[in-house]
C-alpha cells in the first residue's frame, strides 16, 4: 500500500486546522494599533504558538514519509489517531485565549500537545514494524532523542500550570524554539533517502557521472577508438 492518498489526507486536514485557526481570531473593534491589540493580541499569540506547532508537524510529517515505501491499516489508523489530537487544536487554543490562560485551559492545552506528541511517536513505531528491519525511517531516525524528550517537556508544563498558568507556557514555548531549529531533515535522513535498503553508501547523482563522462571524452580526444587509433 502506498503513501500517496496517506499524504494527501493528512496534508488536507492540517490545512482545514490552520484554516479554523485564524477565522477564530477576533476582528478589532476599533481603527487604531493599540485597539489591535486590546482585542485580538492574546489571541494572535496563541495563534501563533499553535500555528508554528502544526507547521512543525506537517514538516516531520512530510520528511517522514519520504522515507516510507509501505503501509499498513495500522499505520492508517495511527495517522488518524494523530490527525485527531491535532484537529482539537483549535478548540483549546481558543479556550486557553478565552480564559486569558487560566489554570484549567492551560492544562487542558497541554495535554492536546502530549497526546499529539505519543500519537506520532506512535505513528513511528507502527512505520517501522510495518517496514521491518530494513526500514529507511529506522536507519534516520535512530534513538530519536528530541522525540522522547518532547512528551517530559509536555508534562512539565503542565505541572507547572498548577503552580501558575503562565509559568507553564515556558517549556512549551522552549519545545517549540527547538523544534522549529530542527523541522529540516538531518544529514543522516537525507543520506538514507538516497541509499538503498543493505547499502551503506548513497548513490552518486546522474549529472556527477555524465560530467566525469564528458571529462572523458575530452581526454580521449576527437574521432580515437578504444584501441587509440583515429577514425
Amino acid at each position: 500500500m502506498t503513501t500517496s492518498r496517506l499524504e494527501a489526507f493528512s496534508d488536507g486536514v492540517l490545512a482545514i486546522i490552520i484554516t479554523i485557526m485564524v477565522l477564530e481570531l477576533k476582528t478589532p473593534e476599533g481603527h487604531e494599533l493599540h485597539d489591535l491589540f486590546d482585542t485580538t493580541g492574546n489571541s494572535l499569540l496563541t495563534y501563533l504558538l499553535s500555528f508554528v506547532y502544526v507547521g512543525i508537524y506537517w514538516n516531520n510529517h512530510h520528511h517522514m514519509f519520504q522515507l516510507v515505501d509501505r503501509i499498513s491499516g495500522g499505520v492508517l489508523w495511527a495517522n488518524l489517531h494523530l490527525l485527531f489530537w491535532l484537529s482539537l487544536y483549535p478548540f483549546t487554543t481558543r479556550w486557553m485565549d478565552e480564559s486569558d490562560f487560566a489554570r484549567t485551559p492551560v492544562v487542558v492545552y497541554g495535554v492536546n500537545l502530549l497526546g499529539a506528541a505519543v500519537a506520532y511517536y506512535v505513528l513511528q513505531l507502527l512505520i517501522f514494524r510495518a517496514e521491518g528491519p530494513d526500514s529507511k525511517l529506522h536507519q534516520a531516525v535512530g534513538s530519536d532523542l528530541k522525540g522522547k524528550l518532547s512528551p517530559v517537556l509536555y508534562l512539565l508544563g503542565i505541572g507547572l500550570a498548577f503552580v501558575s498558568p503562565v509559568l507553564a507556557m515556558v517549556p512549551f514555548v522552549v519545545y517549540l524554539a527547538s523544534g522549529t531549529l530542527s523541522s529540516a531533515p538531518s544529514r543522516k535522513m537525507r543520506l538514507t533517502r538516497r541509499t538503498p535498503p543493505g547499502s551503506g553508501r548513497g548513490r552518486r547523482p546522474r549529472w556527477g557521472r555524465r560530467r566525469r563522462r564528458r571529462r572523458w571524452s575530452r581526454a580521449r580526444g576527437p574521432g580515437r577508438r578504444r584501441g587509440g587509433s583515429r577514425w
